[in-house]
C-alpha cells in the first residue's frame, strides 16, 4: 500500500520541521538521520468562529540509515494545527512556524497572508473545534463528512448511545509518548495519533468492536476521525469515555511493592509473608486476569480465531529464535542463556498446532486502569514501531498473557532498583521479596486468566516461549535506552526454563 497521505501540500516550511520533530516526545525516530521529505494538508475541521483556523497536516520523514525502498524507510506523523493571524502568547510553547497560508490556496494567490502557527492540541480554542465536529454527527447517522476546496474528505464517526457536551473545556495530557490525548471536562477523551498509517488503526477497530458487544472492560469508543482517499482510509483520532475515577495499574503495583518492602523493613529480620503485607495485590491481579480472559473472549467471538499448522508453528519458532539471536548481538550477556533460550522457543514448533484471534498485543500493567467498576483495558493499537500489518494480525493470546506476567516482574524490581542503597544484605532481601511479589501476583493473575483451571502442556510451552521473547526484547531496549534496569530482563531470561 502506498504511504502517500490524501491532499494536497501544505504551505508549512520544511526547514522548521525537523528540530520540532527532535524535539517532540512523540516521534519515534529520535537519534536517526532522516529527511522531512513533504507536508500534506488532508483536511480543514470546521469551526464556529474567525479564529483560528484548524487544519490537519501529515509529515513524511525519510529515514537516511536505511534502503530508500525499504518498507520502513519512510513515516507519516500527524501535526494537527491552529493558525492564527497574530501571535498568542498563551500558546508560545506549542510554536510551530510563521509562514504564508496562500500557498496552500486557502486565499487568493495574489495575496499573502502570513499565520502563526501552533500544535492545535495545546489550544482550547481549536480543540472547541474537534468537539464540535464530533458532537455535529447525527446520532442515526454514524458520520458526517467534510469537504473543503483544498484537501481530499475528511470523516466524523460517531457511535449511538452518548450526548457529547460540545462545551466541555479541554485539557492536553502531559505524559504520553507515541501519542498525545485532550480530555474534555470529565466527559471524553480524544487521542491524537501522531504516527498514521494508511489503514484501519487497530485501536479503533478494536475499541469499536468491543463498544459494539458492550464489553464492561474497556473505555467506550464514542467516535473516530478519518481522512479518505482511493488507498484507503487514514485514520487520525478516536474519541473515547473518560474514566474519571480510574487509577493507573503500573502504579497501584508500584504502590504495592512499596508497602510490602516498607513492612519488611519494620521487622527485625526483615522477613514478612508476601500475603500478609498490608497492600497485597493479589485480589486485583486476579480480577486484572478474569477481565482479560473475557475481553479475549469477546475478541474471538467478533473477529473469530484461526489456526497455526503444518509448518507455521516451527516458523513463529524460528522468529522467535532470530528475535533472539539479534538480542544477543546487542546484549552480549544474553549469549549465556542463548541455547537455553533457543530450546524453548524449540517447543513451540514441535507443537501440532496453535490458536490464534485479535489480541492486544502490547499488553502490561500501564496499559491498564483500576475504576470503582473493575478493570479497564486500553491502548490496542499494539507495538507503534511495528508495521500495521503486523499490529492487526492474530497471535495467540498468550502473548497478552505474557506481557503481563513480565509486567508483575518489571513493579516488583523496578521498586528495588529505584531505592537504592548501600546495605548489600537489606537490598538482597529487597530482591527476595520482590521476586515473591512478583510470583504470587503472577499465580492470581493466571488463576483469574483461566478461572483456576491448570494450564495444559500446550499453554504451558506457549506461554514460557512468549515469556522469554518479551523479556530478550525488553533486553535490548534496556541497554539502549536505560542501562541500569538491564538487569530485570536478564534476570528473568537468566530463570526461564
Amino acid at each position: 500500500m502506498s504511504t502517500t497521505p490524501p491532499g494536497t501540500p501544505s504551505p508549512l516550511p520544511l526547514t522548521t520541521l525537523p528540530d520540532h520533530l527532535e524535539a517532540a516526545r512523540w516521534f519515534g525516530g529520535k537519534g536517526r538521520p532522516f529527511t522531512v521529505v513533504s507536508v500534506t494538508r488532508v483536511g480543514e475541521i470546521p469551526v464556529p468562529m474567525p479564529e483560528p483556523r484548524v487544519v490537519v497536516d501529515v509529515i513524511e520523514v525519510r529515514y537516511d540509515d536505511v534502503d530508500g525502498d525499504a518498507a520502513d524507510a519512510t513515516e507519516l506523523y500527524q501535526l494537527p494545527l491552529a493558525l492564527y493571524e497574530h501571535p498568542q502568547e498563551r500558546l508560545s510553547h506549542a510554536f510551530i512556524s510563521w509562514h504564508d497560508e496562500a500557498m496552500a490556496g486557502a486565499f487568493d494567490v495574489e495575496d499573502e497572508h502570513w499565520v502563526h502557527a501552533y500544535d492545535a492540541v495545546h489550544d482550547r480554542e481549536a480543540m472547541a473545534g474537534w468537539l464540535s465536529a464530533f458532537a455535529a454527527v447525527p446520532a442515526d447517522s454514524g458520520e458526517i463528512t467534510v469537504v473543503d476546496d483544498h484537501a481530499d474528505t475528511l470523516v466524523f464517526h460517531r457511535l449511538p448511545g452518548h450526548e457529547l457536551d460540545p462545551q466541555s473545556h479541554s485539557t492536553p495530557f502531559s505524559g504520553e509518548q507515541s501519542n498525545s490525548s485532550v480530555m474534555f471536562g470529565d466527559d471524553s477523551l480524544l487521542k491524537v495519533f501522531r504516527k498514521v498509517t494508511l489503514g484501519v488503526n487497530p485501536d479503533i477497530e478494536i475499541h469499536d468492536a468491543l463498544t459494539r458487544a458492550g464489553s464492561e472492560h474497556v473505555a467506550a469508543l464514542y467516535g473516530w476521525l478519518e481522512a479518505v482517499s482511493e488507498e484507503g482510509p487514514l485514520q487520525l483520532a478516536l474519541l473515547q469515555q473518560f474514566l474519571k475515577t480510574a487509577s493507573d495499574g503500573w502504579e497501584l503495583a508500584l504502590g504495592s511493592v512499596r508497602g510490602l518492602l516498607a513492612d519488611a523493613d519494620l521487622t527485625t529480620d526483615g522477613e514478612v509473608n508476601v500475603q500478609d503485607a498490608g497492600g497485597d495485590f493479589a485480589d486485583e491481579a486476579m480480577r486484572l486476569g478474569a477481565a482479560l480472559a473475557e475481553v479475549h473472549g469477546v475478541l474471538a467471538a467478533e473477529f473469530g480465531t484461526g489456526t497455526l499448522e503444518g509448518g507455521e508453528p516451527a516458523a513463529l519458532a524460528r522468529r522467535m529464535t532470530q528475535r533472539l539471536d539479534d538480542a544477543v548481538a546487542v546484549v552480549p550477556q544474553l549469549q549465556a542463556h542463548r541455547d537455553r533460550l533457543a530450546q524453548t522457543f524449540a517447543g513451540v514448533g514441535g507443537l501440532g498446532s496453535i490458536t490464534t484471534q485479535r489480541v492486544h498485543g502490547d499488553l502490561h500493567l500501564g496499559q491498564t486502569l483500576r475504576t470503582v467498576v473493575g478493570w479497564k483495558l486500553v491502548d490496542f493499537e499494539g507495538e507503534p514501531a511495528k508495521p500495521l500489518a503486523d499490529r492487526s494480525r492474530p497471535d495467540s493470546p498468550w502473548r497478552d498473557v505474557a506481557g503481563m506476567l513480565r509486567s508483575f516482574d518489571y513493579a516488583a524490581h523496578a521498586v528495588v532498583l529505584t531505592a537504592g542503597g548501600a546495605d548489600v544484605v537489606r537490598d538482597d532481601r529487597r530482591h527476595s521479596r520482590a521476586a515473591a511479589w512478583a510470583a504470587r501476583n503472577a499465580q492470581a493473575f493466571l488463576d483469574g486468566y483461566t478461572d483456576g483451571r491448570p494450564l495444559t502442556d500446550t499453554e504451558q510451552t506457549l506461554l514460557r516461549a512468549y515469556v522469554a521473547d518479551k523479556a530478550a526484547y525488553e533486553a535490548v531496549y534496556e541497554a539502549r535506552n536505560r542501562p541500569g534496569w538491564l538487569p530485570i530482563p536478564l534476570a528473568a531470561l537468566g530463570a526461564t526454563a
